[in-house]
């Protein structure tokens, strides 16, 4: 028989972060630090208006774009925070997580051999979306001198007459990084320059420590040229209500909306209903999360740096991005050893991009007293091989 599957998915490699779930979900002996999900379950009022909605018989479909009571508050939501407008009837619609979006979002504005520039390291799903979609990935290594942040400057050299768009990420995933104004700004200005739209994923943005979250179309001159993603999972602790949303300018966002009509129909109704909810009544529940993942977070940066790895300060999300090559290892093979020797899950950094070879991801979404277990068992392990 012929082989059926096509090249562009057969190019594409499995998750990373995967692989080291599904072998720590196997052992319950292994302490995993490597998913980004909230150890936090879903606040309370939340889960009620997801029940009450059940309730209320409330299991048919929605309009494609979502229920125009969660579009209403996700524009009355992001003007609070942000200061931008959004028309709710025509430049949001909600999507099943930030996933579903950028299948959309690449689907309706990538022809063959389009690119899209892609720093790096990045989450996972970014360039895979892209070359899904027939668009071709163009990544841009970073480094932890550079604090993880892209700038016009660093792109410039990767612009050429077939790119339509720039994918960032604030706050980063895998790195914790935090885009500075200046960065933002000058990156706007490239988009400006060459006429590109910026594709701004900001699932963590309520996920700051110590810093100032900076809403990309804020900034002046990029509403029109800016596709925003958002959603509940990490904020709110969502992840298993699959929800999210897009907001942009109605033509890009009406041609997403195209590709979901065809291959969503809507998200999830209950999960919309609690959406709501999380938005008029979530800041209290996110403000004590942010407390406790900070602690975490301070945990974190703090024993690794005394064990020898070096680990940039993450400003943002859950996540620690340490260099290991203290280990001599690089970090595939520091979490495949770690994961063998001490029963500890991480993501090698190569997951997120080539520049993330010598580090490893730490996910401190799991409880203080686990992580501390974690760390006991990353200094045995340092102490052989360190």
């Amino acid at each position: 028989m012929r082989n059926f599957i096509s090249q562009r998915v057969s190019a594409i490699p499995p998750s990373g972060i995967r692989k080291f779930f599904d072998i720590a979900a196997s052992n319950p002996k292994v302490i995993s630090l490597s998913i980004g999900e909230p150890d936090f379950v879903t606040p309370q009022p939340i889960l009620q208006a997801g029940v009450d909605s059940l309730l209320r018989g409330e299991t048919a479909y929605t309009s494609n774009a979502g229920t125009i009571q969660l579009r209403r508050a996700i524009s009355k939501h992001i003007n609070r925070l942000y200061g931008v407008e959004y028309d709710p009837e025509s430049e949001i619609f909600v999507t099943v997580g930030v996933s579903e979006a950028f299948a959309d979002l690449f689907t309706a504005i990538c022809d063959p051999g389009d690119e899209v520039i892609v720093p790096t390291p990045c989450f996972v799903a970014y360039a895979a979306s892209v070359a899904l979609s027939g668009g071709t990935p163009v990544t841009v290594d970073l480094s932890a001198e550079s604090g993880f942040q892209a700038s016009g400057e660093v792109l410039a050299p990767y612009v050429t007459p077939k790119t339509k768009a720039i994918l960032i990420g604030s706050p980063s995933n895998p790195t914790g990084a935090v885009y500075t104004r200046d960065n933002l700004v000058s990156i706007g200005e490239l988009a400006k320059k060459h006429d590109l739209i910026v594709v701004s994923d900001e699932v963590y943005d309520q996920l700051i420590y110590g810093t100032q979250h900076v809403c990309v179309p804020s900034l002046p001159g990029m509403r029109e040229r800016t596709i925003l993603l958002g959603g509940f999972s990490k904020d709110y602790a969502m992840t298993g209500w699959r929800i999210g949303y897009m907001c942009g300018p109605e033509h890009l966002v009406s041609a997403a909306k195209k590709v979901h009509q065809y291959i969503i129909m809507s998200a999830p109704t209950t999960a919309q209903a609690a959406a709501i909810v999380a938005l008029e009544q979530g800041e209290a529940h996110v403000q004590h999360m942010v407390a406790e993942y900070d602690r975490r977070r301070k945990l974190l940066v703090r024993e690794l740096n005394n064990m020898g790895l070096t680990c940039f300060e993450p400003r943002g999300a859950f996540y620690c991005f340490p260099d290991v090559s203290a280990s001599g290892m690089s970090g595939d093979v520091f979490a495949d050893t770690l994961l063998a020797e001490e029963e500890v899950a991480l993501v090698p950094g190569s997951a997120f991009g080539a520049s993330g070879k010598n580090h490893v991801r730490i996910a401190y979404a799991q409880s203080y007293e686990k992580i501390e277990i974690a760390l006991e068992r990353m200094y045995r392990f340092m102490r052989r091989h360190g």
